[in-house]
């Protein structure tokens, strides 16, 4: 059930308990007030029977003597003892009565005796409850809407915070609640979520760049050094050690371009440059780039020509255009492919369909971790997946943003890491 229907269903039963307190004190109160005046009355009526009696001989309207249906308690009231009671019996017209008695004269004299019927003052109060239920529907139907409209600004500003929280956690790090929320003179705990949630923003902004102009700063000083250093080597005379401090140091500079790539898509310095590109083209020729044995096939097109690359393939006609980056369309695929030959197991197969182009090998799998967040710098996962620096997908992921991509990661049923890659229309 949503937030505002809960506060406003809280409110209508607080106002219905609120209603029904009132309702039961009203009718408690009144209840009293009809008795205690009718035991007055009473008293009062007796005093003036028993006054005109004793001078005229004569009973006034009302009074009688020792009547038949006189409660028994009052039956033997002692000369000059006024007393009063309740009698709830109801016969005929008259309803819930108080009696007044008193006796006329010594012992065994008649009790005179008079009868206040109730039943007007009694129908009057069930009026006023029907009055008190009615005027409290009525207040609780014009509540119930104000309840809703109140509990639904407060869950419309909850949302608004949830969202911002949302968008920062996908790594919109420029996402705010805004002054409507964060910066509201009425203050409230809304507010303080909302400000609280700008303040995290702003702290993880303020670290993130940090971490990014520290990327940026280590791969542009690295970068001469380590041309340098690879233009030494060619120096050193053929041999064992030439050649593996020759692929060390290829290594560290594709380290070092890959950290200097990262810090531009970063810095959200990249802009495609788009033309139209038949799209399986574009991945065989990633997929030879990086020169490992991996299957290429084209479905959904009629065979005829190839359009595979690797030692192994299919044949398939390449019908499918797209209008994208070709040189970031191949820095993705090559990097898919480098990262399911590493840290997955062969056979690697590359399959194009439409504008969907999907990445499969048949290792471990992706670790849950980066399946529930997504790809981590310098973070592999789990062992078996192999070691590296964790930065293929990262840059497979930004480079797909760029392009307005969407690349998305998941398992086989059957095992293995699957990567899907649609490209927009």
């Amino acid at each position: 059930m949503p937030l505002r229907w809960k506060i406003a269903a809280l409110a209508a039963a607080t106002a219905s308990l609120v209603a029904l307190a009132v309702g039961v004190l009203v009718h408690l109160w009144t209840a009293m007030d009809i008795r205690d005046r009718a035991e007055m009355e009473a008293t009062n009526t007796v005093y003036s029977a028993m006054d005109v009696y004793r001078r005229t001989g004569t009973l006034p309207g009302g009074a009688e003597l020792d009547p038949a249906d006189l409660p028994r308690a009052l039956r033997h009231p002692a000369d000059g003892d006024r007393r009063v009671a309740y009698d709830g019996r109801v016969e005929g017209n008259l309803g819930p009565s108080v009696w007044g008695t008193q006796r006329v004269g010594g012992p065994g004299s008649p009790v005179l005796a008079v009868r206040i019927n109730m039943s007007p003052q009694l129908y009057d109060l069930r009026r006023l409850d029907a009055s008190v239920a009615v005027a409290s529907l009525v207040s609780l139907a014009a509540a119930l809407p104000l309840a809703v409209y109140g509990a639904g600004l407060v869950a419309r500003r909850l949302r608004r915070v949830a969202g911002t929280a949302a968008r920062i956690s996908a790594g919109d790090l420029d996402a705010r609640t805004g002054p409507a929320l964060g910066r509201a003179r009425g203050r409230d705990e809304v507010t303080d979520i909302a400000a609280t949630v700008d303040l995290m923003a702003d702290s993880l902004g303020r670290r993130l760049r940090v971490e990014r102009q520290f990327t940026a700063d280590v791969a542009h000083e690295l970068r001469t050094p380590v041309g340098g250093l690879l233009a030494a080597t060619d120096l050193l005379p053929p041999g064992e050690t030439e050649d593996l401090l020759r692929a060390r140091v290829r290594d560290l500079r594709a380290l070092v371009e890959d950290l200097l790539e990262i810090s531009r898509l970063d810095a959200g310095a990249e802009a495609p440059v788009r033309v139209r590109v038949p799209l399986a083209a574009v991945v065989a020729e990633a997929v030879a780039r990086t020169g490992l044995d991996t299957e290429v096939t084209v479905t959904g097109a009629p065979h005829g020509s190839p359009a595979s690359a690797g030692e192994t393939g299919e044949t398939g006609e390449t019908t499918e255009t797209v209008e994208t980056d070709p040189r970031r369309l191949e820095r993705i695929v090559g990097n898919l492919v480098v990262n399911a030959h590493r840290h997955g197991r062969t056979p690697v197969r590359v399959t194009v369909e439409g504008r969907t182009v999907v990445v499969r090998d048949h290792g471990p799998g992706f670790p849950a971790d980066l399946l529930l967040d997504g790809p981590r710098r310098f973070r592999t996962g789990a062992a078996e997946r192999g070691a590296g620096h964790g930065l293929g997908l990262t840059i497979a992921l930004g480079q797909a943003r760029v392009l307005g991509a969407e690349l998305r990661l998941d398992n086989a049923p059957d095992g293995g890491a699957v990567a899907t890659l649609r490209l927009p229309h």
